[in-house]
């Protein structure tokens, strides 16, 4: 049974920072690519961060490139994603998922608030 469990959301203000961490199971963690999602309200899910299965190759999309970092822990099996400089506009749910997604595996995600 795969399970993914964010946390690390948070109320912050512009400019602040915040460390979302997932942890994993019943996942060949080492044999996926991971990525961060976002909902915003009224609006469709989106791919933010990704990192590729060899650990090292990261990609984002252009919102948050040099804002947000993403990283993985093999041993722990969890993938992180650091996120400095927050805008209002990064207000949204976060979820953790593999890239492709595994659709019938969405955690509970952590909610991201940021005050202008």
């Amino acid at each position: 049974q795969v399970q993914l469990v964010e946390s690390g959301g948070n109320l912050v203000q512009a400019g602040g920072s915040l460390r979302l961490a997932c942890a994993t199971s019943g996942l060949n963690f080492r044999f996926n690519s991971m990525g961060w999602y976002r909902q915003a309200p009224g609006k469709q899910r989106e791919l933010v961060a990704r990192i590729h299965l060899n650990g090292r190759t990261t990609t984002y999309t252009d919102s948050v490139k040099g804002r947000f970092t993403i990283s993985r822990d093999v041993a722990k099996n969890t993938v992180s994603l650091q996120m400095n400089s927050l805008r209002p506009e990064d207000t949204a749910v976060y979820y953790c998922n593999t890239d492709p997604p595994l659709t019938q595996h969405w955690g509970q995600g952590t909610q991201v608030t940021v005050s202008s």
